[in-house]
């Protein structure tokens, strides 16, 4: 069975482009033996990441993300059974949400800067879906 997750959380450096690169490199490394795929957002020190997969795979992967010391105040935002994956095309894709045009942010927020912790699950999915749609995403593999 094939589920979605979506959560968010701070960064606990100010050094967030080591810390991503990290990421992406082991996500890029392991996702894919795991069946995983997703996209990594970030922004003002925030991480919005959404992971697809198998119920297991991504229960795995979650809990060891939220005892990951690079980030803090870890937030599930949203989870649920799927049909089909939205990002299968990466095993992990990346979007830098500053260099997103602010009209597509403003959509989905109150300001020009995308915050997670201040929205619904829904609002932050939909605004994962806008930047696939407007090929934001990044580092497709």
């Amino acid at each position: 069975m094939l589920v979605r997750l979506l959560y968010v959380s701070r960064a606990v450096q100010d050094d967030a482009p080591a810390a991503i690169d990290a990421i992406l490199s082991t996500s890029r490394a392991h996702n894919l033996n795991q069946g995983i795929t997703g996209i990594l957002c970030y922004g003002g020190g925030i991480f919005l990441q959404a992971i697809e997969g198998g119920r297991e795979a991504v229960n795995r992967l979650y809990s060891v993300i939220v005892k990951d010391a690079r980030h803090t105040d870890v937030v599930l935002l949203r989870y649920e059974e799927i049909s089909e994956r939205r990002f299968g095309g990466w095993t992990m894709g990346q979007v830098n949400l500053a260099k997103v045009n602010a009209s597509i942010v403003l959509k989905y927020s109150e300001r020009p800067v995308f915050d997670p912790y201040q929205v619904s699950g829904t609002v932050s999915q939909a605004l994962l879906d806008e930047l696939m749609a407007t090929a934001s995403i990044i580092g497709r593999a």
